[in-house]
Order: C-alpha cells, then structure tokens, then sequence
C-alpha cells in the first residue's frame, strides 16, 4: 500500500484539550510522519504521512478523545516529504 501525505486543518474545540499531544503520541504509535501546530484563529494544522489505513486509525483515535470535539477537517492531499517522524510544532 502506497504512502499519501495529507494537510488538515481541524475545527471545534482542539485547543487546550491535549489535541497535540494525543495526535503526536498516536502518530508515534503507528510509526506515521508529520507534524501538528495550534493556529491563531482556534483551528489545529496538520501534515500526517503514511498509510491511508493507519492515517484514518489515528483520526478515528483523535475523534476519541474525551476532551476534544472535532466539528469538521478541511483535507487535501498533498506531495510526500522526506521525514523521519512526527513532531509538534510552536
């Protein structure tokens, strides 16, 4: 199964609620690539890689959260980057 690379942006309550943390812990998991940033307007940023299969698990796992209400992702595919692992970004 081929890898994709996916850019979304997440919207509801995802900040202040373990989003960045919990997203880097389920990547790290599940040996994806990427990174998360908090934005200034409230919404959550991030680049994941890997498997389709193991990008919809760690979504489905954020979904879980007991604290964070995710509304709606805005999704695009985007080219593959050369990275070794997954990292929050300030």
């Amino acid at each position: 199964m081929a890898d994709v690379r996916k850019h979304i942006v997440f919207h509801g309550r995802v900040q202040g609620v373990g989003f960045r943390y919990t997203a880097k812990c389920l990547a790290r998991a599940l040996d994806l690539t990427g990174w998360v940033r908090n934005d200034w307007e409230g919404t959550v940023t991030m680049e994941i890689q890997g498997s389709e299969v193991l990008i919809n698990k760690l979504l489905k796992g954020l979904n879980g959260g007991h604290f964070i209400s995710i509304e709606w992702m805005d999704t695009k595919e985007i080219p593959l980057e050369e990275e070794q692992k997954f990292t929050v970004k300030m």
